[in-house]
């Protein structure tokens, strides 16, 4: 049994004076490249991390979630026939999932259980989507629920968006629920359709932690997200997905400058992605490169969402042998930003770039070597 596996097990068997009937995992992600895509019905192309959220569980008797988080060393609880939004920041997500699932129909059932999560909170890696998930599923075990990932993973999307008042894509919550191990998974978020990208033998991916934090409800994302609308009802599609590139260069002059940046970033991203999975296909890491390279250029400059911190990590990155390519990730203002590396120099890479992103800023990165990993599951039944 995994180590966090094991944590939670005995930290519920401390609490609840017994062992739990299930153990579920829900991995973070990171993705790889397509930001800021997701939301407008294009490609994007994460992977599930060896990080993920743990629910140890069982039923109760009556109406009541009541759950413990390690990570917060908080014990909260509320009524499943009295969903009320509160204040307990982590807890939102799971009364939010629970009303998202009996809005769609579901039965749900009370179970008591111990939470434990080694995802970064805030750092772009889906900390929140992986709750979500593990939320999901744990309902999904108690109430004896067919466990569909695409159908969970929009429901969870609908708990983000609707309860938390995130909106976010669908790519967090689908990477979380539909990972597959030693893959990368291009997803196109306007069919959900799932398709599983191999990264190269010898490879690894390193998620660089800045050491700084954002607040995604109260950023600009939403308003990033409305500038693409804008611009997708100034196309007259219903998302930017549906623009070609030609037609937009022709047409873009009619936008003001910001909107006309906005959408160059998302309808080129669109083209990045695909391309990459191209070249992945091929084993082609001196096309990959480049590819991550341009999408971090067009996050800064044409939907401003880096951060002197990110540009920092990400020029250290790209400029250590071990490197094949890097960008920002995740939503930006702050947070990760992703490598893709030689897994037999990766100690080197963490090193180096951990001491010169010192030297430039008064920040402290950690970075995370990743393996891709199965999505949402059952550890323990």
């Amino acid at each position: 049994m995994p180590l966090d596996a094991q944590r939670v097990a005995q930290e519920f068997t401390r609490r609840f004076d017994g062992p739990p009937r299930w153990i579920v995992r829900a991995p973070g992600r990171v993705n790889l490249i397509g930001e800021h895509t997701d939301y407008n019905d294009g490609f994007v192309l994460p992977l599930a991390i060896d990080r993920a959220v743990w629910i140890a569980l069982r039923p109760r008797d009556d109406r009541q979630v009541v759950v413990h988080s390690i990570d917060f060393d908080d014990h909260a609880f509320f009524d499943l026939d009295t969903l009320t939004k509160g204040q307990v920041q982590w807890l939102e997500y799971v009364k939010g999932t629970a009303w998202s699932l009996r809005e769609a129909g579901f039965r749900l059932d009370g179970w008591e259980g111990v939470l434990l999560g080694d995802v970064p909170a805030a750092a772009g890696l889906s900390s929140s989507a992986a709750l979500e998930m593990a939320t999901a599923r744990a309902f999904a075990a108690v109430g004896s629920m067919d466990w569909d990932p695409i159908a969970m993973a929009r429901l969870a999307q609908r708990a983000e968006n609707g309860w938390v008042g995130m909106q976010c894509g669908i790519m967090d919550q689908l990477a979380s629920a539909a990972g597959q191990a030693g893959h990368a998974v291009l997803i196109d978020c306007r069919s959900l359709a799932v398709t599983p990208v191999p990264l190269p033998p010898g490879t690894a991916v390193a998620v660089l932690d800045t050491g700084t934090r954002r607040g995604l409800v109260d950023s600009a994302y939403n308003e990033r997200r409305a500038q693409c609308e804008a611009a997708a009802a100034f196309f007259k599609v219903p998302s930017l997905r549906d623009v070609e590139l030609d037609h937009f260069h022709r047409l873009a002059s009619g936008l003001d400058e910001t909107t006309r940046r906005r959408a160059t970033h998302v309808i080129t991203e669109n083209d990045r992605v695909l391309r990459t999975v191209e070249a992945l296909g091929r084993g082609d890491l001196d096309t990959v490169g480049p590819l991550l390279g341009a999408s971090h250029v067009s996050l800064r400059d044409d939907f401003e969402v880096s951060s002197d911190a990110l540009d920092a990590i990400v020029t250290s990155a790209q400029a250590h042998p071990a490197c094949h390519g890097a960008r920002m990730t995740g939503a930006g203002f702050g947070g990760c930003a992703v490598a893709l590396i030689d897994a037999a120099r990766a100690d080197h890479f963490a090193r180096d770039v951990t001491a010169q992103y010192a030297a430039q800023t008064p920040h402290e990165a950690t970075i995370y070597v990743c393996q891709a990993t199965d999505g949402t599951d059952v550890v323990v039944a």
